[in-house]
């Protein structure tokens, strides 16, 4: 039986199509590996997003390409984004590859090396689950209809598709099925859910019939659109403990010159308000976002209002992008691009500033109790690590508790532990008491 292996780059939303990628095969009697080294078919699901990304998926297929070249008989395909967007030149640049496929191009993938695909009812509850397997993202839509100035994702993935809400629950049934506690929902625009299919925002509904599954003891939702955030989304916090207060709302600016130019929709008042709105009604609510720095035309002045802006609103968690410039977008044909000198520096200053506000906020954590969801064990540190509801997978803060031995049981499961100390970035604890669940 041959063997494959999965090499996965990008957002959640890649771990996602992955997840499907490897079900399918799987299911097609292909043999997974854990090691790209003992595989027979080797692919690479690329991001081709901003530059940082795409370098770092070239740098994956070139090291693919160096194990085909030491056992000729593997097969190395690349896809996803960057194979989407610049197929040719990969085809004709590195011509090793066995395959250049984009996004969704799974039966091109399986025409390609003879086995056939099962048929689109199956494929999603077919899936596996990357470890580890207690969380799993579950993606509700593809593409996206914003004209967002600086962004590639409707020249990669194209127009916004929403899946229909009886595919989307039977591949949560299936989640939950695999052991999987934590839903973490994705897409490029889950404010639009639905919106596609009868020309009404479905995302409550959505999680209203994910909640009411009562499969999942977190359902974790990602990439909140500011201009049409559904007020709604409060009332489900309020009526299922299983939907977490957790709110990711990418707002790319402060400046009203700068948002202008990114083209992005609403005004950043409104985004003050809604969260201030959002805090009075659920106080323990987590507010995560993400700016990018040297968008071209921005001024000192500009950066100014940014940097204020953080220190008033004191988010949760903040993620800061430099400015990429991507051929194909309305951004590139900008003038007055900022230097990356001066972006970095930027950069630098926001990333400080959050810093603090984040140091402080974990400060006042230290001595309660919390729930902890624990990810894996640390043989080097001897630390369980985890997580508290205010932290995503990958790219929020975790919490280190301090144990001698790894019981393996403990992974995947929901722990109370008393806060001891922390850093700008992490917390420290106790188990308060051990727990097999929830």
């Amino acid at each position: 039986m041959k063997s494959f292996h999965v090499t996965t780059l990008g957002c959640p939303k890649n771990i996602a199509d992955s997840d499907l990628l490897s079900g399918l095969l799987t299911h097609s009697s292909l043999c997974p590996s854990d090691e790209p080294e003992n595989a027979d078919i080797l692919f690479i699901n690329t991001c081709g997003f901003i530059e940082p990304a795409k370098a770092e998926s070239l740098q994956a297929i070139f090291e693919a390409v160096a194990l085909k070249k030491r056992n000729p008989a593997k097969k190395v395909y690349a896809i996803g984004c960057l194979s989407e967007r610049y197929r040719e030149t990969l085809i004709k640049e590195i011509p090793e590859l066995d395959g250049v496929f984009g996004t969704e191009a799974y039966v091109s993938i399986f025409s390609d090396f003879n086995k056939t695909i099962p048929p689109p009812d199956l494929q999603f509850i077919l899936r596996t689950v990357s470890k580890p397997s207690h969380y799993a993202y579950l993606k509700i839509s593809e593409g996206c209809d914003r004209p967002c100035a600086f962004c590639a994702i409707p020249v990669i993935r194209g127009k916004h598709r929403s899946r229909p809400m009886a595919s989307v629950l039977a591949e949560a049934r299936t989640l939950a099925d695999k052991g999987v506690r934590e839903l973490i929902i994705v897409s490029q625009d889950t404010s639009s859910y639905g919106i596609d299919l009868n020309g009404q925002q479905q995302i409550i509904p959505l999680l209203e019939a994910l909640a009411r599954l009562d499969c999942f003891h977190w359902i974790r939702v990602l990439y909140w659109y500011p201009g049409n955030f559904p007020m709604k989304f409060i009332e489900l916090i309020e009526r299922f403990s299983s939907i977490i207060p957790y709110m990711d709302i990418p707002l790319q600016h402060a400046s009203k010159h700068v948002l202008r130019r990114m083209r992005r929709a609403g005004n950043i008042e409104r985004a003050g308000d809604l969260i201030e709105t959002i805090r009075e009604t659920v106080p323990e609510s987590v507010f995560r976002t993400a700016f990018i720095s040297g968008f071209p035309g921005e001024t000192q002045d500009d950066f100014k209002i940014l940097n204020a802006f953080l220190e008033k609103m004191r988010f949760d968690r903040v993620g800061v992008f430099i400015y990429s410039d991507e051929e194909n977008t309305p951004a590139y044909g900008y003038r007055g691009k900022v230097s990356k000198v001066t972006a970095e520096k930027r950069k630098a200053v926001l990333m400080e500033t959050q810093r603090r506000i984040s140091e402080e906020k974990n400060q006042n954590l230290i001595g309660t109790i919390q729930e902890v969801l624990i990810d894996r064990y640390d043989e080097a540190v001897r630390y369980y690590i985890g997580r508290t509801f205010r932290d995503a997978p990958e790219i929020d803060n975790e919490v280190l508790i301090a144990a001698e031995e790894n019981d393996v049981t403990m992974l995947g499961t929901f722990q109370k532990v008393k806060i001891s100390g922390c850093t700008e970035y992490d917390l420290y604890g106790t188990l308060y008491k051990k727990q097999d669940t929830l």
